[in-house]
């Protein structure tokens, strides 16, 4: 995650334990624009024990007036180890529009069916766009 995106994000502080593990120490949900404690975003796939439950049950609201799950998962790592998997691949943000719109477009791009009948689509809105 690039530094001047952090605070768009949850957020883990950790120590490595192989060569793309991690153990998490801290989770932050969207630090303030330079306090973030590494670049290593929460990309919202977790494996989470059934504990968490009982975490998310006694929340209050945290960040953006949400129940936050990061809070949550801080307290289950009280009570238990929680590691953090430094994913590779294509990255999607759906959390800002214009991101859930691209989302959509490559998704349905990728899709037989709808390919052609997408790609047509497009092209019929670029003409109206460019006259």
């Amino acid at each position: 995650m690039p530094d001047e995106e952090t605070h768009r994000y949850g957020i883990v502080e950790s120590s490595v334990q192989s060569d793309r593990r991690y153990q998490v120490e801290n989770l932050v949900e969207k630090p303030a624009p330079g306090t973030a404690p590494s670049n290593l975003a929460i990309m919202g796939r977790y494996i989470l024990t059934p504990e968490i439950f009982m975490f998310l049950d006694q929340m209050e609201t945290g960040a953006g007036g949400e129940i936050q799950l990061t809070d949550a998962i801080q307290k289950l790592n009280q009570i238990q180890r929680v590691f953090a998997y430094d994913f590779e691949g294509k990255r999607y943000d759906v959390g800002e529009k214009i991101g859930f719109v691209k989302t959509t477009v490559e998704f349905a791009l990728q899709n037989d069916e709808l390919r052609a009948d997408l790609l047509a689509y497009l092209d019929e809105v670029m003409a109206k766009e460019k006259s």
